[in-house]
């Protein structure tokens, strides 16, 4: 399948932060797109409120711009965020009154995050779902239709 630089890069970097635990839902840095943009923090300034969908006036400037940050806009940056964030369990915004999951960097939680994630990035870039398991169990004769690629 052909996907972009942008989804690959991506891709890479979500798997090495949640292989090195270094993914962390609470911390601008350490978030989805912390990680994406290589673990720096100037993509909170495009919001208000972390987990927000609404640009502030900075971000509405660089949307207007079409500034791209590691090939993603300011919208999509908070997308994926928001994203990241509901599949992970937080009521969004992030605010301490807002609910949040017990343990927020336990690893099935971080992994609900990230298949929610990976499901949006493939819809920005118009791709399959390659978190999609449904064709391995289609079943219309006995016959293998997909073999398993195994690393």
């Amino acid at each position: 399948m052909k996907t972009s630089f942008r989804f690959e890069s991506t891709i890479k970097k979500l798997y090495s932060a949640f292989h090195n635990n270094t993914l962390n839902p609470e911390c601008c840095k350490q978030c989805a797109v912390g990680n994406i943009l290589d673990n720096s923090d100037g993509w909170k300034h495009l919001s208000d409120h972390h987990g927000s969908l609404d640009l502030n006036y900075v971000g509405k400037v660089n949307q207007t711009l079409n500034r791209k940050f590691n090939g993603y806009s300011p919208i999509e940056l908070l997308q994926i965020e928001h994203t990241f964030l509901e599949a992970c369990g937080f009521k969004t915004p992030l605010h301490h009154t807002n609910f949040k999951p017990k343990n927020p960097t336990d690893k099935n939680v971080l992994f609900e995050g990230l298949s929610a994630v990976i499901t949006l990035l493939c819809e920005m870039d118009n791709i399959p779902n390659v978190m999609s398991y449904k064709k391995l169990f289609k079943n219309n004769d006995s016959a293998v239709k997909h073999e398993l690629e195994i690393y």
